[in-house]
């Protein structure tokens, strides 16, 4: 890939949406640059390409920038589509069906946030309603793209749902050690967690995962210093 498709990735290192971009990028085998921004101080270069939400994930092609992580993922896919694996299903119908159901495990993760931030005791209880009744749902619908009740993760087959849902649990061991509570519950969610349990096996993604003390460490600063996510 020449100079005229540089990619520069900004990005925070446990940061979940930032995750989901680095893992499109290395299933589609797309060379990259990878800039760490401190979020507490945030780069010159980060308010200049985000002045808008100065958030990241941030990628850069070409010099232009492109933000938020499910907009990067599908500029991706459709930048360099004979790159490696196709990340969205070509029928439309198909690429309506996942794009809803990235949507919505997306709206999972901001259920899961709220366990870290609750007011008292009664809004981690309705937090943690919320993040099972959503699983609970996600789990229903993920029933029609595996009707073998068992998933069958090929590195070769991964797709956007694929990236959405281990960036979004693929931690869920550190969480559980930090908010004392289970965020992936084998017994109610057989089909969410046996997928998740495959996905991050895979070399491609173990790259990507971040260590897991220091991740447990990280959790626990947020969580007791009412940090928002």
């Amino acid at each position: 890939m020449g100079e005229e498709d540089r990619v520069i990735l900004h990005g925070m290192w446990a940061s979940t949406y930032v995750k989901r971009v680095e893992l499109a990028l290395k299933i589609k085998g797309i060379p990259f640059e990878y800039v760490e921004e401190d979020l507490s101080n945030k780069s010159a270069l980060l308010l200049k390409y985000n002045p808008v939400q100065k958030k990241v994930p941030v990628l850069v092609h070409n010099g232009k920038p492109i933000c938020e992580s499910l907009v990067i993922l599908e500029y991706i896919d459709e930048t360099w589509p004979s790159h490696g694996l196709q990340l969205l299903p070509k029928d439309p119908y198909e690429r309506a069906r996942v794009r809803f159901w990235a949507a919505y495990i997306q709206q999972l993760l901001e259920s899961m946030a709220k366990l870290f931030n609750p007011d008292h005791k009664e809004a981690q209880e309705k937090a943690l309603e919320e993040m099972y009744e959503k699983q609970r749902i996600l789990e229903e619908g993920m029933r029609e793209f595996f009707p073998e009740e068992s998933p069958n993760v090929h590195p070769e087959k991964l797709g956007i749902l694929d990236i959405m849902i281990v960036s979004t649990l693929g931690a869920f061991r550190a969480q559980e050690e930090v908010l004392g509570v289970k965020t992936l519950d084998p017994e109610k969610n057989p089909l969410l967690f046996s997928w998740v349990e495959a996905l991050i096996q895979l070399p491609v993604v173990k790259e990507i995962i971040p260590p897991f003390e220091k991740l447990v460490s990280l959790l626990q600063f947020i969580k007791q210093n009412g940090i928002r996510f």
